[in-house]
């Protein structure tokens, strides 16, 4: 969902004449960002969308599992070099960083997961996971909108619900303000050159003119809010903590200004960021390629994140989705087209890690979805559920996911 700047200019500028002759709007960024600093119970769902249906087997390789081994020639992964979990399960090599917080029960896994849509397509499958309702593609907002729309206590803060990209995603459409940073160091500069009054309308005045401020926002009033809120903190003069080192593409730059917005103490709850090149149709590879490249940086950035926040990754759970997996066997041109079941991660707060969850269905010819993909076993909404109730407390899930009569608790949590 793009959020149009200036179709809000009209009421956007109405907005802020009014704001700047109230004293009391003029204090309430300052008041925000102290209510949300010192909420000694803030916690933060991260979630992270590794879009074009990631190879969950590749990522977490079922090495118990014989037909793993008899349908992949080309692409599957030296047994010497895979990185075991338990006696089924294994990390692919580029996800080493991982595998420490594994050892010591941080991360979690969920395989055979996924959506009980019989869709193949990228668009829809997004657009369902996203919505948080399978097969119904007029619900008009996202399942993560829904829960702050319907969660009683929040912070007081435009950073409640954040998302890193260029524009606002699926997950944080609809009704509830929300906040889509490009880049806080671009956004940071822009802000702090706000000297003054004048200055700060011309850059709210800016924003709905489509300049690059790299801010987008769900409404007027939250977007002067931030620029206040980011010009009090500067959370991008902070670097990373405890020696982390983030990867320099895209993903780790993102993960790493979460990181900065939470050590900020910005109050927020729900941070979203995305990342692509998972639809490996063609020469996918092994231990090395593109698939291993993507892995490799996932890793990387997810290890450097749980440095940079140490402690406060206790407060803190990240998750992984994707919309669907690949097929179990490869294709002609050493890829995998676009299956069902997949796998996700869960890391940080309370997890019950060390353990991969849910029903592992069998790689068999018999056991396959359709014949050619893993069977969906957990429905995503399942893994959503417990991870928003573990990460920031108990939740309306009949409001958020509309529909679902499956569980809500898989004991990712303990």
């Amino acid at each position: 969902m793009t959020i149009n700047r200036r179709a809000f200019m009209k009421a956007g500028g109405l907005a802020l004449l009014s704001l700047g002759a109230d004293p009391l709007f003029l204090d309430r960024a300052a008041y925000a960002l102290r209510s949300a600093g010192g909420r000694a119970a803030g916690r933060t769902l991260v979630i992270l969308f590794q879009r074009g249906a990631v190879d969950g087997l590749s990522m977490i390789v079922p090495a118990g599992d014989p037909f793993y081994w008899q349908e992949r020639q080309r692409i599957v992964l030296p047994k010497e070099q895979l990185l075991p979990l338990d006696g089924m399960f294994a990390l692919h090599p580029r996800l080493a960083p991982l595998k420490p917080l594994w050892d010591q029960r941080s991360l979690a896994i969920v395989h055979a997961v996924g959506s009980p849509s019989t869709t193949r397509s990228h668009f829809d499958a997004q657009d369902f996971m996203e919505s948080g309702t399978p097969d119904v593609k007029s619900t008009p907002d996202g399942w993560a909108n829904r829960y702050c729309r319907h969660a009683e206590e929040h912070a007081n803060t435009p950073f409640r619900a954040v998302a890193f990209g260029p524009q606002l995603p699926r997950t944080l459409a609809g009704s509830a303000p929300a906040l889509a940073i490009d880049d806080l160091r671009t956004f940071g500069v822009k802000a702090a050159r706000a000297e003054g009054e004048a200055k700060l309308t011309r850059a709210f005045e800016e924003l709905y003119e489509g300049s690059a401020t790299g801010l987008i926002a769900s409404s007027s009033a939250e977007s002067f809010e931030a620029i206040r809120m980011l010009k009090t903190a500067n959370p991008s003069a902070n670097p990373p903590a405890n020696g982390a080192q983030y990867p320099t593409g895209k993903l780790g730059q993102s993960m790493q200004q979460i990181a900065q917005l939470i050590r900020a103490g910005l109050g927020v709850e729900i941070a979203f960021v995305d990342v692509g090149g998972w639809d490996t149709h063609v020469n996918q590879g092994s231990d090395q390629g593109q698939l291993a490249t993507r892995l490799d940086e996932l890793g990387k950035t997810l290890g450097a994140f749980n440095t940079d926040l140490g402690d406060r990754m206790r407060d803190v759970v990240v998750l992984t989705m994707s919309e669907f997996g690949r097929t179990v066997q490869e294709n002609g041109t050493g890829g995998t087209d676009h299956g069902h079941g997949t796998a996700m991660m869960i890391m940080g707060g309370d997890v019950h890690g060390g353990k991969v969850h849910g029903q592992w269905p069998g790689l068999a010819p018999q056991q396959r979805y359709e014949g050619r993909d893993l069977a969906v076993t957990t429905d995503f909404r399942s893994v959503f559920s417990d991870a928003l109730q573990g990460a920031l407390g108990p939740a309306d899930i009949a409001q958020i996911f509309p529909g679902f009569t499956g569980p809500t608790k898989l004991g990712i949590f303990g």
